[in-house]
């Protein structure tokens, strides 16, 4: 999924391309789905992700360095933030709900895995996040 914003005759458009196949994508301006016939089929694209070592992989919350106590929130997955239920000074508890991602058309709940403060909010509602993307701040 892939998301855009362009202005055309000073008119914002948000573009979310949801899923092509062929020579039709579904796509969605402005919250109005549509499904687009395009010319031609796009070109398939491989990609190759390294993943580290098991031992070497990244939890959704790491240290920083400086502090030692803060911790960054991390997507565990690809998606759409849906919900932001806290805000910059919150205090929040281990397992407290602070997002919603929808990810796969599932709508999945992201947790503090801490208790703590939120020192920063990295995401806005409608953002389009990558797997490992910092989500929050948590002191």
């Amino acid at each position: 999924m892939k998301s855009f914003k362009y202005t055309i005759n000073g008119n914002v458009y948000k573009v979310v391309i949801n899923r092509i196949e062929d020579t039709i994508a579904d796509v969605e301006v402005n919250g109005t789905p549509y499904k687009v016939e395009m010319n031609k089929p796009t070109k398939k694209q491989v990609v190759t992700i390294k993943r580290p070592a098991q031992s070497a992989v990244a939890p959704l919350a790491r240290p920083q360095q400086a502090g030692g106590t803060a911790g960054t929130l991390r997507s565990p997955l690809p998606g759409v933030i849906l919900e932001i239920t806290c805000k910059v000074g919150d205090s929040v508890k281990k397992g407290q709900k602070l997002m919603v991602l929808e990810a796969m058309k599932m709508e999945n709940i992201i947790n503090a895995d801490r208790d703590g403060v939120i020192k920063e909010i990295k995401v806005n509602k409608g953002d389009s996040v990558l797997e490992g993307a910092d989500l929050a701040i948590i002191e």
